[in-house]
């Protein structure tokens, strides 16, 4: 940043110095936005204010670039990248003030936006989904759609709304549906957690060993809106369904708090597949335990139509 009194230090020793001072003095106080800031406070600014204002004039002059063709945040070309420049009267003297630009407020916002929508190892371009861009491409896809649109609602009116279990083949948008609700319910600054149900159950038996395993169970059975994604893929054993998805589910259930699924298997084939531990041992009592916890907490949706996939 230049200051005035930097631009003009190395006229001082020059015969013509006055001549260029009074070139850049009246530069600056041509500059169109200093005209029209000087012709709307007119009666509040007089020959004193100016003079003791000129260095802010300058400074307003050199840092502010016409915004109006500006293509991204990236390529400012401001001083204070993201920022203008604005003036303001302040006594008997003119100040800078600084706000974010048009631009940079839509980063903020989708920073802001991606800080709500937490996820672990689901694939960053799911976090941009929306109910708006979905292709309904068969009426169970639009019954979907529609009683997603309708827990938002009703979550954002106070209600305790059921959440969505979201069943069906594979490539038929289910993660997808799930980041499309995480997505609209951030625009409505409700924060979420998108997880990955056999990479996450990998990661809480490595995490025995460091001692991270209640600070992240912590972290998914608190989370406001979680959402399991691609449950009855995992290899299950009687550890991971009994000590971690069974508190998981049964800590959210007592709280009421709202909890998505997706899976390829529908209710009964996602029960038979928690029946039997990965050493073959059937426990039916406590597969049907669990399975009651995600029956209270999510209603059936089947998603069905072509395998976007392939």
């Amino acid at each position: 940043m230049r200051k005035i009194n930097q631009a003009l230090s190395g006229l001082t020793r020059t015969n013509d110095f006055s001549k260029r001072y009074e070139a850049i003095r009246k530069e600056t106080l041509s500059h169109p936005d200093i005209q029209e800031f000087l012709n709307r406070n007119s009666s509040l600014i007089d020959e004193e204010i100016i003079e003791k204002s000129l260095m802010k004039f300058y400074d307003y002059t050199t840092q502010q670039k016409d915004c109006s063709h500006c293509p991204s945040l990236e390529e400012c070309k401001n001083t204070v990248k993201g920022y203008t420049a604005h003036m303001k009267i302040q006594g008997k003297a003119v100040e800078l003030f600084y706000e974010p630009c048009a631009s940079k407020k839509k980063v903020d916002e989708r920073r802001h936006r991606e800080n709500l929508i937490q996820s672990l190892y689901i694939p960053k371009d799911i976090l941009s989904a929306t109910l708006f861009d979905i292709d309904i491409n068969s009426a169970a896809k639009a019954k979907a759609v529609e009683v997603a649109d309708r827990f938002i609602d009703d979550y954002m009116s106070g209600k305790k709304p059921k959440a969505m279990y979201f069943y069906g083949s594979f490539g038929v948008g289910k993660t997808y549906l799930l980041g499309a609700i995480a997505n609209d319910l951030a625009d409505k600054n409700i924060s979420s957690l998108l997880v990955y149900v056999p990479d996450f159950l990998r990661e809480i038996k490595s995490a025995i060993g460091d001692n991270s395993l209640n600070e992240k169970l912590e972290l998914v059975k608190n989370a406001p809106v979680l959402m399991l994604d691609d449950i009855g893929a995992e290899t299950m054993t009687s550890w991971t369904r009994d000590e971690v998805l069974g508190p998981i589910l049964q800590h959210r259930m007592a709280d009421q708090l709202p909890t998505f699924f997706t899976s390829n298997f529908d209710f009964s084939q996602l029960q038979n597949h928690l029946t039997y531990s990965q050493r073959g041992e059937k426990e039916e009592v406590k597969a049907a335990r669990v399975m009651e916890r995600i029956k209270t907490l999510a209603e059936p949706y089947l998603l069905d139509g072509t395998n976007r996939r392939k």
